[in-house]
């Protein structure tokens, strides 16, 4: 329905702020209400989320934030509010990063996401938040290469192999799976 509004905020509460455009106060539900600054102009992200007893508009600094809230509440068991909690440390890297590894001990740590949810967040979302693994998610496949370049591998003989191996193995199993292949 709205994908961001742009005004001046103008009231910051625990769990939301007022931001006025056009003389319109809009309350929005923020993970982080408190990273804003009353009287400062700017551009909030929003969501609309509607269901039998909640009509609320929730709204985030970034659309990467807008973007894992809406996954996150897709999520079977996790609600808004489950949701924003998870998205108050504004390090979405690093959350993306926990799901991408199934490490529900981070995910843990998050007001009202126990080990059910995280697994859950885990089994849905795994997979599905980033299109290019190289951005968010460190991979191994780099430290792979750059050993099989420093023991005199061609790169156009490296990038075959690393296509026959196992990318989620560790290092020292890519690398053992790799000189196997590149010996033969």
């Amino acid at each position: 329905m709205y994908a961001y509004i742009e005004g001046q905020i103008k009231e910051i509460k625990p769990s939301y702020l007022v931001i006025e455009n056009q003389g319109i106060g809009y309350l929005i539900i923020s993970p982080n209400p408190y990273s804003y600054h009353l009287g400062e102009t700017t551009r909030i992200y929003t969501h609309h989320y509607v269901r039998e007893d909640i009509n609320n508009l929730y709204g985030f600094k970034s659309i990467e934030s807008k973007d894992l809230f809406i996954r996150l509440i897709g999520v079977s068991g996790i609600g808004p509010k489950s949701a924003l909690s998870i998205l108050a440390t504004d390090a979405i890297s690093d959350i993306i990063l926990a799901i991408e590894e199934g490490n529900a001990k981070y995910l843990t740590k998050f007001p009202g996401i126990g080990i059910k949810s995280a697994q859950q967040i885990i089994l849905d979302l795994k997979g599905k938040l980033v299109e290019d693994d190289s951005e968010l998610i460190p991979t191994h496949k780099n430290d792979v290469e750059d050993a099989l370049s420093a023991l005199g591998y061609s790169k156009v003989e490296i990038k075959k192999v690393m296509k026959k191996i196992d990318q989620d193995q560790p290092v020292e199993v890519m690398i053992k799976q790799a000189l196997k292949l590149l010996i033969k």
